[in-house]
Parts: structure tokens; sequence; C-alpha cells
């Protein structure tokens, strides 16, 4: 029985359909893709992270000349990634760590295997010691549509502006969409940028599906905690990542607040041991303790849940900061700018009338999620709270430079005004004494 010429239409349509479905009726492709790296905490290493989508080695060639042959080797090795989405797609996610990296020094790679090259990029491996200046791009919530800092990122990663990256959550809005195709096109997005300098990360509230499962493949923080929580050296500073969402999402296990915490507890303990060495505590943070927004965030609530923790009592990060001396906070997940005046329960605690932010008695608050993202700008409460120094409702990013043991400068960056800086502002503290505000 021959079949009808409409069965052999329907046929062809749902093959067009799987094929537009899975990708295009190729092979599936060996090339490295969405190339980015990341410091895993040892002096004189840096990671190398990259895709596939079949099995591969996992290589990286390196050396000092930008042509000719990279003598340099190292070898690594792959996990699959299957995403949680209805197709579950699988991504094969390499991770190399190049050691023995000569201080400050710039290299060119290529990552992949004989199977398929990336092309190269360059890198400058991180200095050592805490006696040099790192300067750093600080955002959040940048997203794969409406990238709107990324253009100017990008410039200034080719002038060599910045040695390293902090991406403070709410990456690809969202990863795990389509399949996870979002994450591999914001992937793509900022290889530019995250191929160039380390990108240091942590996990926002739009990493959450599939208990953040996008967010802990694809990016290779220090540490054993995939990523939700780790410290780093860098200069003068020690540098803390943490997830607020262990506060929100629950589900995913009430234990997770309590093991975040005590591990905070015992990671600030020994920063304080070591501040002759480095002087300065940074953290790192998605949703922020305070913000002057007008929504329903957290972040405008008296007990938020960040500040005060879970049932208002258990596991509040304020006191425990606040004990422990942290300099400086930052955050994203409002679509705007915001500095704080440096505070503590909801009081001012400026260093002095003339010179609030030289020597603060409290811990200094930078909102910085204006990056860009489909969600656009969030406006402001009309009427700034008393706690609020400066407020800007437009798109871009925070450049902070880290000068001294005693010196760190802040500033926006306005991308809606050309590259604009719209706040500026140094936090000073004296190297003497212990830096604890209790």
């Amino acid at each position: 029985m021959h079949p009808l010429p409409g069965y052999w239409s329907c046929c062809s349509l749902l093959l067009l359909f799987s094929l537009g479905v899975q990708g295009s009726p190729g092979a599936p492709s060996a090339a490295p893709e969405q190339v980015h790296l990341s410091y895993p905490g040892e002096p004189g290493s840096m990671t190398v992270t990259w895709t596939t989508w079949v099995p591969t080695r996992s290589e990286v060639q390196f050396g000092l000349q930008p042509s000719g042959p990279l003598p340099l080797h190292a070898q690594g090795t792959f996990v699959p990634f299957v995403d949680g989405g209805i197709l579950r797609r699988k991504l094969y996610i390499h991770r190399v760590t190049l050691r023995k990296l000569l201080p400050g020094v710039q290299y060119v790679y290529r990552c992949g295997s004989a199977q398929g090259w990336s092309r190269r990029f360059r890198f400058r491996a991180l200095k050592n010691g805490a006696h040099w200046s790192p300067r750093l791009a600080v955002f959040g919530d940048l997203g794969a549509d409406n990238p709107k800092a990324l253009p100017r990122l990008r410039r200034d990663t080719q002038q060599g502006m910045y040695d390293a990256v902090l991406h403070v959550g709410d990456f690809a809005y969202n990863m795990d969409q389509d399949n996870a195709r979002v994450g591999d096109r914001f992937m793509r997005l900022i290889e530019p940028v995250a191929a160039s300098l380390p990108y240091m990360t942590c996990p926002g509230n739009h990493e959450e599906r599939y208990n953040f499962s996008n967010y802990k493949a694809r990016f290779s923080m220090p540490g054993d905690n995939e990523g939700l929580w780790y410290s780093w050296d860098l200069g003068p500073a020690h540098i803390i990542s943490f997830s607020t969402e262990v506060y929100f999402f629950l589900h995913y296990g009430r234990h997770l607040v309590q093991r975040q915490f005590r591990w905070l507890e015992s990671d600030l303990q020994k920063a304080n041991k070591n501040r002759a060495a480095r002087p300065w505590i940074i953290t790192m943070g998605h949703r922020p303790m305070y913000c002057s927004n007008a929504d329903l965030d957290d972040c405008t609530r008296h007990e938020s849940k960040v500040r005060k923790g879970l049932q208002g009592k258990l596991y509040g990060l304020e006191d425990l900061f606040y004990k422990y001396g942290v300099d400086l906070q930052l955050w994203a997940h409002e679509h705007s700018y915001e500095r704080l005046w440096p505070i503590y329960n909801y009081q001012v605690f400026n260093g002095s009338g003339e010179m609030p932010y030289t020597n603060p008695r409290g811990p200094v608050h930078i909102i910085t999620g204006s990056a860009g993202c489909e969600e656009r700008l969030t406006p402001f409460a009309v009427f700034p709270r008393p706690w609020s120094a400066v407020r800007v409702k437009e798109y871009g990013y925070t450049r902070l430079h880290i000068l001294n043991g005693t010196h760190i400068h802040i500033q926006q960056v306005s991308d809606d005004q050309d590259g604009k800086i719209v706040d500026d502002v140094w936090v000073v503290r004296p190297l003497f004494g212990r830096r604890m505000y209790l």
C-alpha cells in the first residue's frame, strides 16, 4: 500500500520542525564556543571554560607571542550538562586550569582539541601578593536581550582597563529559557569580555530554575560549593561572593542558609586575622539589604530577609557583616545605581560631615544593577531615604579601583550619557588598628 502524498508532506513538516528544534541539520560541532576565564584562587593560575556539542579532549595551548606556535599546553576535563528543559539538551562543559603563569604578563591562548580549536584570545595573568592596584568592572542584571553596557565594556576590555569582572547575579534572563539556548546566546555575547578577563560571579534570582543548574554548570568559581559561595584574594582586598537566593528558594534546602552563614562567619574570621596583608573586605551578593526603589522587592522592606534573616531573626547578614567589619558591600537586582551613606541598622555612620567616606563607622553599600536586560530600568521612590546618598536611573556599570590598603575609588559610568562618570567617590580607611565597627 502506497502512503498518501499528504502523509509524506506531514512527515516532512515534522522532520523540518524536529531539525529546527534540535538545531541545524549538520553534525554537532566540536568547535569550542562560549569561552570564558575565571580565577581559581591559586596565585599564578587561570581557568579556561568552554562548551562543545560533542565530547572531545579538553586542551589549552598558550604562550607569550601573539602569532606563531603556542608552545605551552595544559590538559583538563569535561562534564556533560543536561538542561532541565523538555528537550533535555546536552552540552559538554570543558575546564582547563593554567598554572605557573608569570604575574602581570600577557598570554595568548586557544582552547579545544584536534577536532576543533577556538580563535586566539589574550589575557593578562593576575599579579601576585597584596601590593598592587586591581581595577574591576562591577555590575549585575545584564541580559541576553538589551545588554546595554556590553559594547562599552568590550571597548574598555580591549583598552586594558580592568583586571577582572564582578558580575553580581542575573545573567541572561534566563539561562534556562528556550531549552537553555538563551544561556548559550548570553555566554557567546560576553565572550569578548569574559575570554580576556576573569569573569567572577554570584547567583541571582533569574538563575533559579532547576536548582541553579545552568549557573552551576556554566561557570567555574573557586572552592567546592558550585559557585554559590566562595572567596578569593585580589591585591589588597579579600572578596567574598555569596548567594542571597538561599533565603528565598527554600525548597532547594533550608540547610543551605545555615551552611552558607557558617561558612561566611568562618571566612570573615580568617579575613580579619589577615587584615595586615589584605586590609579590605568586600562582599558581593545579588539582592540588597537596602534600596529606595519604587517596587515591592525585599530591600524595600524594613526587615528584609537578607538583612535580618529568616523569620526576621535567623542568619541575618547585616549583623554578621557589621561584626566583622566588612568595608564595601556590592549588590545588584534593582535595575538602577544607588550609593548609600555608611549604614548599619538604618542609622547613618559617616566618618565626618565633611568626609563621610573617610574612616566610615559602618559599611558602604553600592547597588549596581543597571547594566541592561529586557526588564528595563527600575524607578526610585519619589523621596530619597536619609541613608541614600546618590541615585541614578540610567543604564551603566561601576568601576572599582582598589588603589592600595587605604584607598578605594568607585565610579559609576552612564551608558545613557556616552560613558560620562555620574558618581565618583573615594572610600578611605587608615591601616592602623583593627578595622571593626563594634
